[in-house]
């Protein structure tokens, strides 16, 4: 089975080993160590990496195969959607409450004692917010913020990272609006990092780790939207 790729401290910012030595079991785990730097982690984002481990662990990176992938131009929206974006039942922006939103996905789920959005993991992304890489979609509803989503936006790619909704559809409409923009902006790829049946249901797939690796290389160094997107 093997063992992760230990990262020691003051390795560079970018060590770290390909990604086709992650183990299959647990499916995806690649290296463990490090720290929760913007650099480290954009870093690892660029290399289809992801940092996920619980509050008392050390920090893991992942890179699981395969990998959960929705192309913009094929979002799936069903019908009962559909007559929810007709409404207009929910204002919806970009990067007004990017702490707010990483608060509520950091909330305990159903079923779920605790969360990997640790303190640790909110004060990393927040910088990277602050430096126009993090951003945010809310759904607002009566006032406050009902549902939304956030993730890393690095060249022509949006990296998924969580999200949350306190209102039926509140979270698949900030998607919906999440790809609207990145489609005009010319994005071509949105990481979902892993399949589930909520995702499939809006029309994401799973794809070799070696085509995502691939999509990757060609769409990171384009140049995508800079800065805060509510401007």
């Amino acid at each position: 089975m093997g063992a992760p790729y230990l990262i020691r401290d003051g390795d560079p910012a970018d060590r770290f080993p390909d990604v086709a030595l992650a183990l299959r079991e647990p499916d995806g785990l690649l290296a463990v160590g490090g720290d929760l730097s913007p650099e480290r982690i954009v870093a690892a984002y660029r290399r289809g990496i992801f940092p996920w481990y619980s509050a008392g662990q050390p920090i893991l990176w992942w890179s699981p195969d395969p990998r959960a992938v929705l192309f913009p131009g094929q979002i799936r929206i069903s019908r009962s959607l559909a007559k929810t974006l007709r409404k207009g039942s929910f204002t919806v922006t970009a990067d007004r409450e990017f702490q707010r939103v990483m608060e509520l996905c950091a909330a305990p789920r159903r079923g779920e004692s605790g969360t990997w959005i640790t303190p640790e993991m909110q004060r990393s992304y927040l910088q990277l917010h602050d430096m126009g890489i993090a951003h945010s979609v809310e759904c607002w509803s009566g006032g406050d913020v009902v549902g939304g989503l956030y993730g890393l936006a690095i060249g022509q790619v949006f990296f998924g990272e969580s999200m949350f909704t306190r209102q039926r559809d509140a979270s698949k409409v900030a998607l919906v609006h999440l790809v609207e923009r990145l489609r005009g902006w010319g994005y071509g790829l949105i990481d979902c990092q892993v399949v589930t049946a909520h995702l499939t249901s809006l029309g994401a797939v799973a794809i070799p780790r070696s085509r995502f690796i691939s999509l990757l290389a060609r769409l990171c160094d384009r140049p995508g939207r800079e800065g805060r997107w509510d401007q």
